[in-house]
């Protein structure tokens, strides 16, 4: 029993930090994404910015993969990235600050009333986010709780097994602290979670089964630990995702590097800082002072987490140019066409991120999926051109044509996919608890990448439509038709570009009624081009067969401008437009 009591409350803790901590995200939400972008001005900046950021939402790791995505997004470069994570270091040693007070006292009466509150906040409905903040602090606190009663029970500090494990390693030999920092790093990737193997270590410590020097040990190595993981989730993702995850680790490992140089000096300046005695011995003083002594551990690792990554800060904060060089030179860009690469630029589904913060990459995936749509549709403008081409039908025309063509298709296969697994991406961060807002944002990018797709289909239509008339027997256009077409794709064009305007800027910035307007004159010009078609056609200008292409190519042109008013009011969050 005493072993389910302890993984039991192990779990308790591991999931009352994670509901903790996304509670604090939807809390912060968007002003969270805004602080991180604007304060980062320099190093300085950015590194408090990381660690305030991080001690808000009580998790590093939501911390870097939105410095990442900012990365991404071009709003922050990788050197102010760099400062920000090196902020989050510094912000997540609150949690053993928390973690060493939930040791420390015993806060389960406390626990109760918390839980009876959060569940009134949560049927409230318009304070659900703190009443999920409470429940998540509560099972922290009751994990913590029950961790420290089933330590009590297992009365480790006089089992004389354990404590015979333990003193086999010499105290004094450097080995025997590589050997626990490589026990701490293993254990913290094993289980995912540094709060947990940190928890374990304060029960160890402070029950005096294990020494304060290899508790440190254990505790330096769940700092490397947590960025083996990032580093391993961010092998599949991009170039920029993985550099931020490299100087994570480079961070840590330095500053495990240079510590083991100043180790007992170090460890000896903190425990003076917090008042625990490391030369008090069980037997040369009463139990009740050495117990009261002992209980001064946990503090004392909480306080050595804390001057560590300060510390290491300090030092490093000054190199962050250098570091920007050495991840840059280590990690090299993929050598890829972008315009023709399939593969998703923004969404990195590798590394472990918050709903909250997923939507960002999502949204930055569909403006490069709109961009995309309106260079696809340059490609069909530059494909009427070719049809057109006095030296048409000649050898070297068929083969660019071709080319060309077969370009478009290749686009068209990549609107489809893009789609897809866009739309399986949101899928997935749909599954999980999300603020109204961010639910409202879901909505509209489904519905964004919808009709983005539609797009690419009329593009691929009107490709088709040009290489039937191309490939047949019909007659081309005269200039008449053929400047009506060009004129009908220009305003397309504007409407396209009005769009990823909007996709790429400030919602409020953006005046809607242009788009609109822009609508209403491909529909007006259509009527107009319908109703002359009818007469040239009788006048016997052209064949009844070309007149149809023709109308074919100026609807499709319509159609597009449908589905382009269909984003922007996706993006501004309209209704439905009535075509």
């Amino acid at each position: 029993m005493i072993i389910f009591k302890l993984l039991g409350s192990l779990a308790l803790l591991m999931y009352g930090m994670k509901a903790m901590s996304e509670a604090l995200q939807k809390l912060a939400g968007p002003q969270l994404r805004h602080v991180l972008g604007a304060m980062t001005t320099n190093r300085f900046t950015g590194m408090l910015t990381g660690m305030v950021v991080t001690a808000s939402v009580q998790s590093s790791t939501a911390t870097t993969v939105m410095t990442v995505s900012f990365v991404n997004a071009g709003l922050l470069t990788l050197a102010q990235a760099i400062s920000v994570i090196m902020g989050a270091n510094i912000g997540t040693t609150l949690t053993a600050w928390i973690m060493s007070a939930g040791m420390a006292f015993d806060i389960t009466n406390a626990i109760y009333p918390a839980f009876l509150l959060a569940i009134v906040l949560i049927y409230l409905k318009k304070y659900r986010y703190i009443g999920d903040f409470l429940f998540g602090l509560s099972f922290l606190l009751l994990g913590l709780g029950t961790l420290r009663m089933t330590g009590a029970e297992m009365h480790l500090g006089e089992n004389q097994a354990l404590l015979d494990f333990f003193a086999s390693f010499n105290p004094d030999s450097f080995l025997t602290t590589l050997i626990f920092l490589l026990l701490g790093g293993i254990l913290t990737f094993c289980v995912q979670s540094s709060a947990a193997v940190m928890a374990i270590t304060m029960i160890l410590c402070s029950s005096g089964a294990l020494p304060i020097y290899q508790g440190i040990a254990l505790v330096m190595g769940e700092n490397i630990g947590t960025t083996i993981t990032s580093n391993l989730a961010a092998l599949s993702a991009n170039t920029q995702a993985r550099r931020a995850a490299l100087a994570h680790m480079f961070f840590n490992v330095f500053g495990v590097i240079w510590i083991l140089f100043v180790f007992r000096p170090f460890i000896d300046a903190v425990c003076g800082l917090v008042g625990y005695d490391v030369a008090m011995q069980k037997d040369a003083v009463e139990t009740s002072v050495y117990l009261a002594n002992a209980a001064k551990l946990n503090f004392v690792l909480a306080a050595f987490h804390t001057c560590f990554n300060v510390a290491n800060t300090f030092i490093l904060i000054w190199f962050i140019p250098q570091i920007e060089k050495f991840v840059c030179w280590v990690i090299k860009p993929k050598k890829v066409d972008e315009e023709e690469d399939f593969r998703l630029h923004f969404i990195t589904t590798g590394i472990m991120k918050t709903p909250e913060l997923s939507v960002l990459e999502a949204q930055k995936e569909i403006q490069a999926f709109s961009e995309r749509m309106q260079r696809m549709f340059g490609m069909v403008r530059e494909l009427l051109t070719l049809s057109s081409s006095t030296s048409a039908k000649n050898k070297n025309n068929d083969t660019e044509f071709n080319k060309l063509f077969t370009r478009i298709e290749k686009y068209e296969s990549i609107s489809d996919s893009m789609e897809l697994e866009i739309a399986n991406y949101l899928d997935q961060v749909s599954d999980a608890h999300l603020s109204d807002e961010t639910k409202a944002k879901i909505r509209a990018m489904l519905r964004e990448i919808s009709e983005l797709e539609s797009i690419g289909d009329a593009c691929f239509n009107m490709a088709r439509t040009i290489s039937r008339k191309y490939q047949g027997k019909e007659d081309h256009f005269n200039e008449k038709q053929y400047e009506h077409i060009y004129q009908m794709m220009e305003l397309t064009n504007d409407s396209l570009t009005l769009m990823n305007r909007l996709m790429t800027g400030r919602k409020d910035t953006y005046d809607v009624n242009r788009t609109f307007n822009i609508e209403n004159e491909i529909n007006n010009y259509r009527s107009q081009l319908k109703q002359q078609n009818i007469i040239d056609v009788n006048n016997h200008e052209y064949t009844y067969a070309v007149g149809t292409i023709y109308m074919d190519l100026v609807n499709e042109c319509e159609k597009l401008g449908d589905y382009v008013v269909n984003v922007v009011e996706a993006r501004m969050g309209l209704r439905q437009h009535d075509a």
